[in-house]
């Protein structure tokens, strides 16, 4: 990874210069949610152009680390946790990345039960590098790649 990325602690959650916010009711446990979107071997396999492999071995928990490919494997970033509720929530910064897209990057994902299921909410937080225009255009490509990914999720969760 050619670029480090700045730490974050968890105010980065709700002081980012960009934050994308996906909540989204689902009729399965939350267990279910957890092992297949946060905890398993292979996190989010249903997410199209994502693909996801541990650096750590289980167990998993803070200081986890793992990489993630997106963009069909056109970006790389080297990921962290810091937060980790076993079964509730979890969350990782991004510590490097291939490209020179972020100064920082972060993800936090919560999962509750609710009366028919669960609800799960995955939330996007990064400060893009750039120009203000540039930022601008990354700002529209990554609410549109972050949607897309959290479409997959509900698609999964609900079929």
């Amino acid at each position: 990874m050619a670029f480090s990325l700045e730490p974050v602690d968890e105010s980065f959650f709700t002081d980012a210069p960009q934050r994308y916010v996906f909540s989204m009711d689902l009729p399965v446990p939350p267990e279910r949610v957890w092992e297949e979107a946060m905890a398993g071997e292979q996190p989010l396999p249903f997410v199209r152009g994502l693909s996801v492999r541990w650096i750590s071995p289980a167990p998993r928990g803070v200081d986890s680390t793992r990489v993630a490919k997106t963009g069909f494997g056109a970006i790389r970033l080297q990921e962290r946790y810091f937060v980790w509720d076993e079964g509730h929530r979890n969350a990782f910064m991004g510590t490097a990345i291939n490209v020179p897209l972020f100064s920082r990057f972060a993800e936090n994902y919560v999962v509750e039960p609710t009366a028919s299921g669960s609800r799960f909410t995955w939330t996007f937080a990064s400060d893009l590098r750039g120009l203000k225009p540039a930022v601008a255009a990354n700002d529209v490509v990554q609410r549109a790649m972050f949607g897309r990914m959290a479409a997959d999720v509900r698609r999964h969760f609900t079929r």
